[in-house]
């Protein structure tokens, strides 16, 4: 016979004694907290003599909501690493994914997933570590197909998805480096509307990147509007984060302007020592827009370098076309030494502040955590033949880590309060398909390095903000950006996404050089009820994450 509780019936969970930071930025009090099934149903003084089917003695710890990883690029990882070891470790309950332009969502026409996606998706489709779905089969073109995966799956973090302009775009007129025509745009609105009507929230855009960065403003301004008719949101890698940044800015508030739709600045940042002294007038021009009525938040992990494709730094007509058309240039020899040429002498890069990331090929592995110049070095050539050496090696799939952001700058960011934490990476775990690359930092340790740094606990990091206040930023913060009913807080009906931590202990151990290694300082993290994860690396193999 079931022994009844407060709620009428027993409750499957009690997370007794702890400290609770409830994600309002209001103080801590100490509660109990009651979750039956995949809610809250009870934060009380005492749950001591009600029954429950598992409690948690949570004394000593504090008790915040689940961590939402305001940046996330983990559409496929999910269904291949469904335990989301990098996420979970870290808090982090809800990711929003399908950043930068680029989504798993729509694939259609000639568009293709990411290359770091495609190296580690099919590689391990092949290997049968994906569990396909009977209606979609091992993979997807529209949002419907890989819902179906996705909950066939079922990976332990929630996941809200956007459509990634650079994935539409190349879905209709593909890699072209071209402004798209009157009649291609209504596609591929037409497409963008068919995404949100099955449960996407939004688009985003990566400007910086094939094959958005030929897109003309009018273009993105005509998406972003389709975008606010149905409520959602526009999230976007400006056009440029360095030289041209406030120009970049501009664009960005002149399409909320004639749109009105929602803005989310992803990863805001001064890129360039040139650059840094511009970090004052950006953030005035942003709050003065927010105090004008634009709605718009930013994103942004604590972290000094940035991390994408090493190819990024070719020149402009070289990374025409795609993938393929690079591949082509750096092995074709007249190509290449006009590349090379450029890379050494014309670009102005420093390559002791660019550091190759994950590979795929012996040689880029084998110098995966140093820096270009180091690497050149090691292998007696240039820096602009190294890079070629890898881009051709890897098949235009290396990462690299850029450094060069100020850590002033960063500190001021952080001290804006309706700027929130983003990873900026996709999920990772140090075994299996995911654990051969090499991936930035970011990846396992954003969450607790953002509350180290924003408490004052990190060297050259001032305090910006109290504990409580920097939890509200990641859960309630993020929940009410992205509309996320009765998630980010702990309150009675509210969906049962928990953290249990230690503040003493928290500690984020990766680095460039180690970067699979897990956080410290997380006890438990509890998606939709499910404990998913118990502390020290042990995932439970219990999961609820829905596709929000």
């Amino acid at each position: 016979m079931r022994v009844i509780g407060l709620t009428g019936s027993m409750f499957d969970l009690i997370i007794a004694n702890g400290i609770v930071v409830d994600g309002s930025g209001n103080p801590a009090f100490k509660a109990d907290i009651g979750i039956e099934g995949e809610r809250i149903v009870a934060c009380e003084r005492s749950l001591a003599d009600a029954e429950a089917l598992r409690r948690i003695d949570a004394d000593g710890l504090t008790v915040t909501p689940g961590f939402i990883d305001a940046h996330s690029h983990s559409d496929t990882y999910l269904l291949l690493e469904p335990d989301a070891p990098s996420k979970l470790s870290q808090g982090i309950t809800t990711e929003i994914n399908g950043q930068c332009g680029g989504s798993a969502v729509p694939r259609l026409g000639p568009a293709r997933l990411p290359s770091d996606w495609n190296s580690q998706f099919y590689p391990a489709l092949k290997e049968g570590a994906l569990h396909p779905s009977e209606t979609a089969g091992p993979t997807w073109s529209t949002v419907a197909e890989y819902r179906a995966l996705f909950e066939a799956v079922q990976p332990a973090v929630n996941s809200v998805q956007l459509v990634g302009h650079n994935t539409l775009r190349a879905g209709v007129i593909g890699y072209e480096s071209r402004p798209a025509r009157a009649d291609e745009i209504k596609v591929m609105v037409r497409r963008l509307e068919e995404a949100l009507e099955m449960g996407c929230h939004g688009v985003s855009t990566g400007l910086l990147y094939q094959p958005g960065k030929y897109a003309e403003s009018s273009e993105i301004e005509t998406l972003a509007a389709a975008v606010a008719r149905h409520g959602g949101f526009y999230a976007t890698h400006m056009r440029c984060e360095g030289n041209e940044l406030e120009e970049s800015v501009d664009e960005v508030l002149a399409l909320a302007r004639c749109t009105g739709v929602q803005v989310q600045i992803s990863h805001l940042k001064t890129s360039g020592p040139a650059n840094w002294h511009k970090i004052d007038r950006v953030l005035e021009t942003l709050n003065r827009a927010r105090g004008q009525g634009i709605n718009l938040q930013a994103d942004r992990y604590p972290y000094l370098a940035g991390g994408t494709e090493l190819d990024v730094v070719l020149p402009a007509w070289a990374e025409k076309g795609g993938s393929d058309e690079i591949l082509r240039r750096v092995r074709d020899a007249d190509s290449r030494a006009r590349i090379i040429e450029y890379l050494d002498q014309g670009s102005g890069r420093d390559w002791e502040q660019v550091m190759i990331g994950g590979g795929w090929s012996d040689l880029v592995r084998g110098h995966s955590g140093r820096t270009v110049a180091a690497a050149a070095a090691s292998e007696g050539v240039s820096a602009g033949e190294l890079v070629c050496r890898c881009i051709d090696a890897d098949q235009a799939r290396t990462g690299a880590f850029f450094f060069g952001m100020s850590q002033e700058n960063l500190n001021r960011i952080f001290n804006e309060d309706w700027i929130m934490p983003g990873c900026d990476a996709s999920l990772r775990a140090p075994w299996g398909v995911l654990g051969a690359d090499h991936p930035h930092p970011r990846a396992y340790g954003t969450m607790p390095r953002y509350l180290r740094m924003i408490c004052g606990v990190i060297d050259g990091c001032p305090a910006q903000a109290s504990f409580e206040e920097g939890v509200r930023r990641m859960t309630s913060l993020p929940a009410t950006t992205f509309k996320l009913k009765n998630r980010g807080q702990i309150a009675r009906g509210a969906f049962a996404d928990l953290v249990v931590l230690e503040r003493g202990q928290l500690l984020d151990k990766a680095s460039y050089a180690k970067p699979h290694q897990f956080s410290e300082g997380i006890n438990y993290t509890i998606v939709n009820g499910a404990v998913s994860y118990e502390g020290a690396g042990r995932f439970t193999g219990s999961r609820r994450g829905r596709l929000l």
